[in-house]
C-alpha cells in the first residue's frame, strides 16, 4: 500500500487504494489484482480513465437495468431535484413515494398493499424479519421468533440478514454474533440424481422443510427464500414447484413466507416478480438493486393488509419501530418511477424474451464445451459451472477469470467456479454475441 502525503502525485487508483476500503475485498489482493477506475458509463458500457471500454455483463452488481446514463432516468432525477431532494418520511410524505407505493401494490394485484422503505437490500431483509417477529408478538405468540433459511442462501450482511445467510466465509467470521436459525435443504436443480428432474429435487427439499415445520412450527416466525435463483449461491436455479409447496406449508403451519427478490425481482427472472412464475404471493417481498435502475440506494419491504393491521393501534409500542434517515428518498423514488414507466411504455418484459434468446445463442458454445457443466438460464440470468477437473488453481480461478475478462473488454465477476451473466435489459443482439465470444476467449486464457 502506498502512503504519499500529496494526493496530486498519485493516480486515481492509488488514491483509492490509499483511502477507500472496498467492500467484500481483501485489499492486499489489489497488489496484483487490477482496480479499475471508471470515469463514465453509457448504455451497456463502462469507460475507465484511459477511455477503455468494458461491456457490463453483470449490470454493475445486478443493479443497472436500463443502461448507464439513461436519459429518461436522468431527466426524472433532474426534475425531482428542482422540487425536493429529501424530506424525512416520519410525519411527512411526498408525491414520488406515494406514487411508487401505489404502482408496486398494483403490480402485486393488491396482494401486497403496504410498502416500508429503506436504503439497501440487507436493510429490507432486516425489516421483513423484524416485522414478522413483531407481528407474532402482537398476536400473543412471542415464542415464534426463529427463522428458517435455505442451504447456500444469501440475504445480506447486516447481523439479522447475515443470520439467515448460509455462506461459510461469513459464518466463520461473524457466526458468534448471529442468532441461531434453522437451515434446510436447497432445491438447487443441480442436485438431481439419475432419472430425476428439477421438480423432483424441489419436492425432496420441501419434504425436509415439512419435517422441520411439523416439530418446530410453534417456534418459527418465517422462512426466507430467494425465489427461483439463489444468486450469490453460485446462481443455483430451481423449480417453481418449490415455491408452491412452501407457500402451502407456510399456510398449514402458520409461518410467514419472505420472498427476497432483491436480485431476482424487477423483471430479471422473466416476470416482474419471480414469485409470479409459481402463481403465489408471499407475506413479505423485498426489493432493491434494480428498483432504482442502479442509480440511487433504495430498498423496500412489501407486506399484506393483514400484517399491516396488526400494527395499527393507539399505542406507539404497537407500531413498527424501525426507521432510516433516507427512507423513501424522493430522488430514489423518482428514479424508480422512471424505471417502472420504462417497463410500461417499452414492453420490457416482452422484449426480454428476445434478449434472453440472444443471451442463450451467444453462449451456445458453453453447452458443448467439455470443460463446462450445469448450463442453466432463467430469464435474463445465464450461468454455467467450470468442472473442477478443469481448474488448475481452484482457489484463484475467479480472480484469474475476472482479470482475463477485463483483458477481453468485458466485466464479469465469477462466483467460485460459476460464471454467470446478468446484463442490462438494453443489450443488443450484436453486444450479446460480442459478450459470448469475449467470455469464451477469457475462459481459454484463464484455464490455459
Amino acid at each position: 500500500m502506498k502512503h504519499i502525503s500529496d494526493p496530486n502525485q498519485m493516480s486515481l487508483v492509488d488514491r483509492s487504494l490509499n483511502a477507500v476500503w472496498h467492500p467484500c475485498t481483501q485489499m492486499k489482493h489489489h497488489e496484483s489484482l487490477p482496480l479499475i477506475a471508471i470515469t463514465r458509463g453509457k448504455g451497456a458500457w463502462l469507460f475507465d480513465e484511459k477511455d477503455n471500454a468494458l461491456l457490463d455483463c453483470i449490470s454493475s452488481w445486478w443493479t443497472n437495468l436500463f443502461g448507464h446514463s439513461n436519459p429518461r432516468i436522468n431527466q426524472a432525477i433532474s426534475n425531482q431535484l428542482e422540487k425536493i431532494e429529501h424530506v424525512m418520511l416520519a410525519g411527512f410524505t411526498h408525491p414520488p413515494v406515494v406514487a411508487l407505493s401505489e404502482k408496486l401494490s398494483a403490480l402485486t394485484q393488491g396482494h401486497l398493499g403496504h410498502v416500508f422503505y429503506a436504503s439497501d437490500g440487507a436493510s429490507a431483509v432486516e425489516i421483513a424479519l423484524k416485522m414478522s417477529h413483531h407481528f407474532w408478538r402482537l398476536n400473543n405468540k412471542p415464542q415464534k421468533k426463529k427463522f428458517v433459511c435455505l442451504e447456500n442462501g444469501y440475504h445480506g450482511e447486516t447481523l439479522g440478514a447475515l443470520a439467515v445467510t448460509d455462506v461459510a466465509i461469513f459464518r466463520e467470521a461473524y457466526g458468534e454474533l448471529l442468532q441461531d436459525v434453522f437451515t434446510v435443504s436447497s432445491p438447487d436443480a443441480r442436485k438431481a440424481q439419475a432419472g430425476e428432474d428439477a421438480e423432483d429435487v424441489a419436492k425432496h427439499a420441501a419434504k425436509k422443510l415439512e419435517e422441520l415445520l411439523q416439530s418446530e412450527h410453534q417456534n418459527i416466525a418465517a422462512i426466507i427464500v430467494e425465489p427461483l435463483i439463489q444468486c450469490a449461491g453460485q446462481m443455483a436455479m430451481y423449480s417453481p414447484e418449490y415455491l408452491r409447496l412452501v407457500r402451502a406449508l407456510c399456510d398449514r403451519y402458520d409461518v410467514h413466507l419472505i420472498a427476497d427478490e432483491i436480485a431476482v425481482g424487477c423483471g430479471r427472472s422473466g416476470k416482474f416478480f419471480a414469485c409470479e412464475h409459481a402463481g403465489i404471493w408471499p407475506d413479505f417481498l423485498t426489493l432493491s438493486k434494480g428498483i432504482s435502475g442502479g442509480y440511487l440506494p433504495l430498498s423496500l419491504s412489501m407486506t399484506t393488509d393483514m400484517i399491516y393491521r396488526a400494527f395499527y393501534g393507539d399505542k406507539t409500542q404497537q407500531g413498527f419501530l424501525h426507521s432510516h434517515s433516507y427512507t423513501g428518498n424522493p430522488l430514489a423514488c423518482a428514479a424508480a418511477l422512471a424505471c417502472l414507466e420504462i417497463f410500461e411504455t417499452e414492453s420490457v418484459l416482452e422484449k426480454n424474451i428476445e434478449r434472453s434468446n440472444d443471451l442463450a445463442n451467444a453462449f451456445a458454445w458453453a453447452k458443448a464445451d467439455a470443460r463446462i457443466e450445469h448450463w442453466r438460464q432463467q430469464g435474463m440470468i445465464l450461468a454455467f459451472d467450470v468442472k473442477s477437473e478443469s481448474l488448475k488453481r481452484p482457489n484463484t480461478f475467479s480472480r484469474e477469470m475476472f482479470t482475463a475478462s477485463l483483458d477481453e473488454g468485458v466485466l464479469i465477476r465469477p462466483i467460485g467456479n460459476t460464471i454467470y451473466l446478468m446484463p442490462p435489459y438494453i443489450l443488443s443482439t450484436d453486444e450479446a454475441m460480442q459478450m459470448g465470444a469475449s467470455v469464451q476467449r477469457a475462459l481459454d486464457r484463464a484455464l490455459a
